[in-house]
């Protein structure tokens, strides 16, 4: 803990007693969580119930140049949680009420601890369903943050297309609205999308209003296998090109079937794999299914096999979710890293074909899986920390990767964000000229530079 924020500190103490917290386990646990990057804990933890509290205490912060980062579960993957210069940390997981259900208009407004799987019980009695489903079961204020996406990307879209408006906490302590509940506006600057995908950069979002859908009527999910990934690859390519309204698209690896197989207890062949979803009416569903069928057929997909049952789809789908933790129990004392990118699904064959390659030809295990519907791939490098060569290996294969998506004209990061863990890629991305914009809305918005410093560029 640092000296230099001694008296904010004190501050924070005597305006929120017992909400504040100064210990050391409690502090280590807001710092790095899933990252693999060295934990760096803040000086202090205020476990915040409303959007004054937060507003009160960013103003003590602000007032002492001390950076704020805010939490929400703690899913993030690339180090946004960590705090290298110090700072308080806010915990926002007790700001978790559902505060509005407009069945009526399509819309949800909810704090920002409350998490997806939370807002989805409570819609159950509406017919209608949140789609963004990033794997994890994170909270509304991270996914905003993180312009979050997942599974079912290819046919909802991502944060950025189903939030509304937001309630967002300046580096000032001023609370504002960022829009309304209309479904469009054309009435001056669009500060929904510039606060989505920040990374509490700008300001700490409080409040969330967002886009419901309609259940559908019938929903089947199947599998498919390959002999390569390139065949899967292309397939994917076919699918989304000729137009079909797949729900969900998933591309696992040889690796990463093995992986479910034994931690999901799955009997799947250990072959390029695709998990698909349909979404619609009955009719609709198995008319998808015999288009799919004959794409498929084209590079020798073979074994498709779907079912509406819902059992049967939740199984599927668990082990697609739990596919992190069944990569890791491939080694269990092994560190893990998780990356992404993303590219033009024109591109999408030759990158993961050549990010396979890349994993193969150094040794190491990744298994590799992704929404690949919308171009967007993951993979998890399994390395041990102590050993020199991993650590370096595993560097390359990053550096690779990023590089390789950014050549084919895609993003380093599709849907994990920037963190401190790519940094290092934002200007060969965006140009010098266009980081030097986002620098200039920081110190306009965040003069003090107190709100997560450190993260998205250098």
């Amino acid at each position: 803990m640092t000296e230099r924020f001694s008296t904010a500190i004190d501050e924070l103490k005597a305006k929120f007693g017992k909400a504040l917290s100064t210990n050391l386990t409690m502090r280590t646990q807001h710092a790095h969580t899933m990252s693999w990057l060295a934990p760096e804990p803040p000086d202090a933890v205020l476990m915040a119930t409303d959007k004054q509290q937060i507003s009160e205490a960013v103003k003590i912060c602000n007032a002492h140049k001390m950076p704020v980062i805010a939490f929400g579960v703690g899913s993030s993957l690339e180090g946004q949680l960590n705090a290298p210069q110090g700072g308080l940390c806010i915990d926002m997981s007790q700001m978790n009420e559902v505060v509005r259900i407009d069945a009526e208009d399509l819309t949800a407004t909810v704090q920002a601890g409350v998490t997806r799987e939370q807002l989805n019980e409570a819609l159950r009695h509406t017919g209608l369903f949140f789609p963004i489903d990033p794997g994890a079961n994170a909270s509304f204020g991270g996914m905003t943050a993180t312009r979050a996406s997942g599974t079912n990307a290819v046919k909802y879209g991502t944060m950025k297309d189903v939030v509304l408006s937001l309630e967002v906490v300046l580096p000032n302590g001023e609370i504002i609205k960022t829009g309304s509940r209309a479904k469009k506006s054309s009435a001056g600057y669009d500060l929904t999308r510039l606060m989505i995908g920040s990374e509490g950069t700008l300001g700490i979002i409080t409040e969330i209003t967002v886009k419901l859908f309609g259940q559908p009527e019938c929903v089947s999910s199947g599998v498919c296998h390959f002999d390569d990934i390139d065949a899967a690859c292309q397939a994917v390519m076919l699918t989304v090109q000729y137009g079909l309204p797949v729900a969900r698209l998933e591309l696992l690896d040889a690796v990463q079937v093995k992986a479910c197989n034994a931690y999901s207890k799955l009997s799947l062949p250990e072959k390029p794999t695709l998990f698909v979803e349909f979404h619609g009416t009955e009719n609709g569903v198995a008319e998808q299914a015999e288009i799919f069928q004959s794409i498929i057929s084209e590079f020798g997909g073979v074994d498709f096999k779907y079912s509406s049952d819902e059992g049967e789809r939740k199984k599927l789908w668990t082990a697609r979710h739990n596919a992190y933790h069944a990569s890791r129990a491939l080694k269990p004392d092994y560190e893990s890293l998780s990356t992404d990118a993303c590219v033009p699904i024109s591109r999408l064959a030759e990158c993961v074909s050549q990010t396979v390659a890349d994993i193969e030809a150094e040794g190491m295990i990744g298994p590799v899986v992704g929404h690949v519907g919308d171009g967007n791939f993951h993979v998890l490098l399994l390395l041990d920390k102590n050993n020199p060569e991993d650590i370096t290996k595993t560097k390359g294969i990053l550096a690779r990767l990023a590089k390789r998506a950014i050549a084919m004209e895609g993003t380093c990061t599709g849907e994990h964000g920037v963190g401190q863990g790519k940094r290092a890629y934002m200007n060969d991305e965006h140009g010098e000229q266009a980081i030097g914009v986002m620098k200039a809305i920081k110190h306009a918005i965040d003069p003090n530079n107190i709100m997560n410093p450190d993260k998205i560029w250098y």
